[in-house]
C-alpha cells in the first residue's frame, strides 16, 4: 500500500529546497512592508531614506532568485517522484501477472501509470506550498499586533472568513476530483478495448455505435468537469468578496489609529500591505486544487500497488528430465471451479498434448503448468521442486511459454525472440528450429527490422512467439500456439517439438487431432477434470474424444 504522506516525503532533498525558498519568501514577504514603511516615515522625515530603499531592493532581489530556484525545485521534485512512483506501478503490474491485473481494465492501467501517477507525484510540493501559505497571514497577524493590537483585531477576523471559504473549497473538491480521474480511467479502458479490435469494429461495420459507447462517458466528464469548475468559481468569487473586507477592515480601523496619532503613515502603510497578504490567502484555492488532485491520483495509484505481486523462492531447478506433477491442484475463481483436484505425474521428456472442448481448462491447465497463476489448493513441482520455491530467474530459464496470439515485445525482430540479448547465433537458432527464419530473413532488414513496421501474419507472430520460448532448458508449455499456421508448417514444427534433441517436457494444449497423434500421451479435460490419460490412438475409439475435434 502507498500513501499520501509516503508519496510527499519521496521527494527528499527537493522538498527541503523548496520549504528553504518557502520560508525566504515569507520571510521577504514579510519584511517588506516593514521596511517600505519605513522608507515613507524616512522620505516623510526629509533624511535617512537611502539605507531603507536599498534595503527594499534587495529583499526583492532575494525574493525573486528564491521564486526562480522554487520553480526549478519544484519542477525537478515532481519529475523525480513521478519516475518513482511510475517505477513501482510498473513493476507491480507486470509482477503481479494476469491473475493480479485481471480486476482493471488496461486502458485504466495506462491512465493509472501515466496521468494519474503525474497528479499524484504533486503531493509533497502542494503541500509544502500550501503549509508555507501560513506563514505570512500568521506572521501579518503578529506584526500587526506589535504595529497597534486593533489591527491585529480586524486583521484575524477577516482572515478567518477567508479560512472558512478555502475549507469549504478543499472538501468539495476532493471527491470531485477522484470521479473526475476514474471517468478518464473508463474512457481510456474503452477506447484501448477499441483499438484492439478495431479491424472488427471495421469489419462489421459498427464503428459509429463504437464511437458511441467510447464518447457515451464524455458527458458525465463534462458534469465533474462542470462541477469543478464551479466549486472553483464560487469559492474565487467568495475569496474576491471576502479579501476585500480584510484590507478595509485593516485600513478603517488603521486610519482611526493614524488620526489618532496611535501610528505613523509608514506604520499604516506597512498594515496595509499586511492586509494585502491575509486577503491573498483567497488565491490558495490553486494549490488546495493541486492537493485535491495529487491526493486522488495517490489513492488510484495505491489500488495498483495493492496487486499482490507473484511471489517466488529462491531455490535453483535440481538436474533432472522435466518431469512435471500437479499435486491436487485446483483453481477457483470468482466462484467458478475451472479446475479441480488435478493429479498427474508426467514423466519428463515427453510431448503431452491437453485436449478437451471449449471451457474444459484447457488454458488454466497450461497457466498453472508455466506458473502464469497459482492454484487455489495443490501443488505444482518441476524435477520435485514447487515452483513457487524456485527463484524468477531460475523459473523462467527453465520454463518456456507460446501462447494462441502472442505479444512481440522488443524493439526489432531479434529483441522480440531474445529479450534479453543473450546471443545473436542462440536467437538465430531459435528461429530456425521454429521455422521463423524463414519468413525473417525476408524482412528489409532481417533480424534488425523495425518490429512495429514488420509486416506478419497471424502464423508469422506464432513462429516468433515460439521461438522466443524455444530457449527454455527443461519444460515448454504451448498454448494453442501452432493454431494460426498452415497445415505444412504446422506438421514441420510439431516434428521439431516431438523430436526435440534437448529432450525438455512439451505440454501442448491443441485442438488438432494430428497433433495429439504426435503426442507420447494425451490429457483429456472435461469440466475442470481429468476424463483419461492416454496415447490419442488408444483414446480414438472413444465416440466422445473424437467429438473433442469436432
Amino acid at each position: 500500500m502507498i500513501t499520501f504522506k509516503e508519496v510527499a516525503k519521496r521527494g527528499r532533498g527537493w522538498l527541503q529546497l523548496i520549504g528553504l525558498n518557502a520560508l525566504i519568501g515569507s520571510g521577504v514577504t514579510l519584511a517588506l512592508p516593514t521596511i517600505l514603511g519605513r522608507s515613507v516615515d524616512a522620505i516623510v522625515a526629509g533624511h535617512g531614506y537611502t539605507r531603507w530603499l536599498i534595503a527594499a531592493a534587495a529583499l526583492i532581489g532575494l525574493g525573486i532568485a528564491a521564486s526562480i530556484v522554487d520553480a526549478f525545485a519544484g519542477a525537478a521534485c515532481v519529475a523525480e517522484t513521478t519516475a518513482w512512483l511510475r517505477h513501482r506501478l510498473v513493476r507491480h503490474v507486470v509482477r503481479g501477472g494476469p491473475a493480479g491485473t485481471r480486476d482493471f481494465e488496461t486502458g485504466d492501467l495506462v491512465t493509472r501509470v501515466s496521468a494519474n501517477a503525474t497528479d499524484a507525484a504533486q503531493a509533497g510540493p502542494a503541500a509544502v506550498t500550501a503549509i508555507a501559505a501560513i506563514a505570512p497571514p500568521l506572521g501579518s497577524l503578529v506584526l500587526l499586533a506589535v504595529i497597534d493590537p486593533w489591527l491585529a483585531a480586524a486583521f484575524f477576523g477577516g482572515v478567518m472568513l477567508v479560512i472558512s471559504v478555502l475549507w469549504t473549497f478543499a472538501k468539495r473538491t476532493a471527491d470531485v476530483s477522484l470521479n473526475y480521474q476514474e471517468t478518464q480511467g473508463r474512457i481510456a479502458a474503452l477506447l484501448s478495448e477499441s483499438l484492439t479490435g478495431i479491424r472488427t469494429i471495421t469489419a462489421a461495420g459498427t464503428t459509429e455505435r463504437e464511437e458511441s459507447r467510447i464518447l457515451g462517458l464524455l458527458p458525465e466528464l463534462h458534469r465533474n468537469g462542470v462541477v469543478t469548475w464551479r466549486i472553483l468559481a464560487r469559492s474565487g468569487a467568495q475569496a474576491a468578496v471576502v479579501g476585500p473586507l480584510v484590507l478595509v477592515a485593516v485600513l478603517a480601523v488603521g486610519g482611526l489609529q493614524l488620526v489618532a496619532g496611535h501610528i505613523t503613515a509608514g506604520e499604516l502603510f506597512a498594515a496595509s500591505q499586511y492586509a494585502v497578504l491575509g486577503a491573498g490567502l483567497g488565491n490558495l484555492t490553486g494549490v488546495l486544487g493541486e492537493l485535491a488532485r495529487a491526493k486522488a491520483g495517490v489513492r488510484r495509484s495505491a489500488e495498483v500497488i495493492a496487486i499482490d505481486t507473484i511471489p517466488h523462492g529462491t531455490l535453483t531447478v535440481p538436474a533432472g528430465p522435466g518431469q512435471l506433477s500437479f499435486d491436487g491442484v485446483s483453481v477457483i475463481a470468482d466462484g467458478n471451479v475451472l479446475l479441480d483436484n488435478v493429479n498427474l505425474d508426467l514423466p519428463g521428456g515427453l510431448t503431452v498434448a491437453v485436449v478437451g472442448p471449449s471451457g474444459a481448462g484447457k488454458s488454466v491447465l497450461a497457466a498453472v503448468a508455466a506458473r502464469l497463476r497459482d492454484p487455489s489448493t495443490g501443488q505444482v513441482s518441476l524435477d520435485g521442486v514447487p515452483l513457487q520455491a524456485i527463484s524468477r530467474h531460475e523459473l523462467r530459464r527453465a520454463v518456456g511459454c507460446a501462447f494462441e496470439r502472442p505479444q512481440l515485445v522488443g524493439r526489432t525482430v531479434g529483441e522480440a525472440i531474445d529479450p534479453h540479448a543473450v546471443s545473436p547465433i542462440r536467437a538465430l537458432a531459435a528461429a530456425r528450429a521454429t521455422h521463423a527464419h524463414d519468413f525473417v530473413s525476408r524482412l528489409p532488414n532481417g533480424y534488425l527490422t523495425s518490429l512495429r513496421k514488420a509486416p506478419m501474419s497471424g502464423g508469422e507472430r506464432q513462429r516468433l512467439g515460439l521461438a522466443r520460448a524455444w530457449s527454455a532448458s527443461r519444460l515448454l508449455v504451448l498454448d494453442d500456439a501452432t493454431s494460426s499456421l498452415d497445415t505444412a508448417t504446422e506438421r514441420q514444427i510439431t516434428r521439431t517439438l516431438t523430436e526435440d534433441r534437448h529432450h525438455r517436457t512439451r505440454l501442448i494444449v491443441t485442438h488438432r487431432p494430428a497433433t495429439a497423434a504426435r503426442a507420447d500421451l494425451v490429457i483429456w479435460l472435461d469440466h475442470g477434470q481429468i476424463r483419461a490419460i492416454a496415447p490419442h490412438a488408444d483414446l480414438w475409439h472413444d465416440t466422445s474424444y473424437r467429438a473433442v475435434f469436432g
